[in-house]
């Protein structure tokens, strides 16, 4: 709000004005500021009411931005998509570990970024802003992301769509989430906030051309000439760089809760010393870019989640016969305990199967040649960390809905095998290589009914069909 004030009041802002537009969403997490008290964030200092993470369904927002659970994701994905803005910028308060720093920032993960943001980002945008909140004392590090100590490394974060600025990235728009640090006073941490805002502001003006020509190549590069994209990715060890970072030495006392060893951190013992830091993820999971996808029309909070974000789509005017390419569903994970609200799957295993489809009038076909395919790709294809698969929308193909009683399949089977010399080998094979298979009667009687003409065709069959 001081940032608005300064801006709308001051005459000298009104250049600024003729070249930026500025869009504000002052509370996000309206349910979790509304729900304010002293004692949710025992680690913060200050203010002295706060609001809460989770919203009125106890849901983390910074979790939401693909899945859209709440009315403020589905809200956020349209502005987002109406205002296609160049920069974003998400402030957060931090937790973890103690170090010197009053901010700390999340940029979007290079790794992540279309090979010219990511040089407009990385060469010139970032050492601007590192520069210019030094130069007002609010001297920046990257978040403190690492494993025990943050003198030991600090390891880059991996902005998933899940959240705001992995999300910004699926648009090719260059996110910040400026972190301040939860220790620091609250009024150091509203002026760190403010600087670092009118830090970007000064870096929009100067440098629009330049960000303007960078965001449209990497559209263009991912709408004309990207072919394979990528869907996951993993920390490179084998990269890293240095950077100064300045902190608190950690050390081991007794706890007067436990009597067991406790962390603590020293600020009588402040050090600035080089720390490696590994910023390198590297892509282990790929999809080669069809020519199009169909989404039936029965999965319509796809649908309406992929028309938030722009996607262009048409419904078919009449039964159209496609030949496509499938997904079955070879092997999956799903969490074990509840992540914000679903049971995400994941560690998905994949075979690929050529069928011609009755697609029906109403269903959607959706074209790789428009500005949204990044977005489209990483949330249709079953593999993306943040796919509708993943976050459970495809969730009902994976149930068996028809079966057997085994005393009345033992007679068809058996008939099965006399008929059918290739399936009785093929069962023969299966015992000779898979001894617990071999002495398992049930699981011999599936192996023949999911081989045969009565074994459901759609069972975890992936519905989008892929056209070359």
């Amino acid at each position: 709000m001081l940032f608005v004030r300064d801006l709308v009041i001051n005459p000298k802002n009104t250049v600024f004005l003729k070249n930026i537009v500025v869009i504000i969403i002052p509370f996000y997490n309206v349910d979790g500021v509304l729900n304010r008290y002293a004692t949710s964030r025992v680690n913060q200092n200050g203010p002295s009411a706060y609001g809460f993470r989770g919203n009125a369904q106890n849901l983390d927002l910074n979790r939401d931005f693909v899945k859209c659970d709440t009315r403020n994701a589905m809200n956020f994905n349209q502005l987002f998509t109406k205002w296609q803005p160049d920069i974003f910028i998400d402030n957060h308060t931090s937790n973890g570990s103690d170090y010197q720093y009053t901010m700390t920032c999340i940029a979007t993960q290079q790794s992540k970024l279309a090979p010219q943001l990511a040089d407009y980002q990385q060469n010139s945008l970032l050492p601007q802003l590192y520069a210019a909140m030094k130069a007002v004392n609010f001297e920046m590090t990257p978040y403190v992301n690492f494993d025990e100590n943050p003198a030991n490394g600090i390891i880059g974060f991996m902005d998933a769509p899940r959240y705001s600025t992995g999300y910004a990235a699926l648009h090719h728009v260059i996110g910040f989430m400026p972190e301040t640090h939860m220790l620091k006073p609250f009024p150091a941490r509203v002026r760190g906030t403010l600087a670092f805002e009118q830090a970007i502001f000064k870096i929009c003006f100067d440098d629009k051309n330049k960000i303007i020509a960078a965001k449209q190549a990497a559209v263009d590069f991912y709408k004309k000439e990207k072919k394979r994209f990528e869907l996951n990715w993993k920390l490179d060890t084998t990269q890293r760089k240095s950077l100064i970072f300045k902190g608190y030495e950690a050390k081991m006392k007794p706890s007067e809760v436990s009597g067991l060893p406790r962390l603590w951190y020293d600020r009588n013992a402040p050090f600035e010393k080089k720390v490696p830091y590994f910023n390198f993820f590297t892509p282990s999971v790929f999809s080669e870019k069809p020519t199009a996808y169909i989404v039936p029309q029965a999965y319509q909070k796809v649908i309406e989640r992929l028309r938030w974000n722009g996607v262009s789509m048409r419904a078919l005017a009449a039964d159209t016969l496609v030949e496509v390419q499938l997904y079955r569903i070879k092997n999956f994970k799903s969490s074990a305990n509840p992540y914000e609200g679903h049971h995400p799957n994941n560690s998905v295993e994949l075979s690929t199967e050529t069928q011609k489809l009755q697609y029906k009038k109403g269903d959607f076909w959706i074209t790789l040649n428009q500005n949204a395919n990044r977005y489209i790709i990483e949330t249709l294809e079953p593999q993306g960390m943040d796919s509708f698969f993943s976050w459970n929308f495809f969730d009902g193909i994976l149930n068996q809905k028809e079966g057997y009683s085994d005393y009345v399949f033992e007679d068809i089977a058996a008939d099965m095998l006399k008929s059918s010399p290739e399936l009785r080998q093929k069962l023969e094979d299966k015992r000779k290589n898979d001894p617990k298979f071999a002495t398992d009667a049930a699981a011999q009687l599936d192996f023949v009914y999911k081989n045969s003409v009565y074994y459901e065709p759609t069972h975890q069959l992936y519905p989008v069909g892929r056209v070359f």
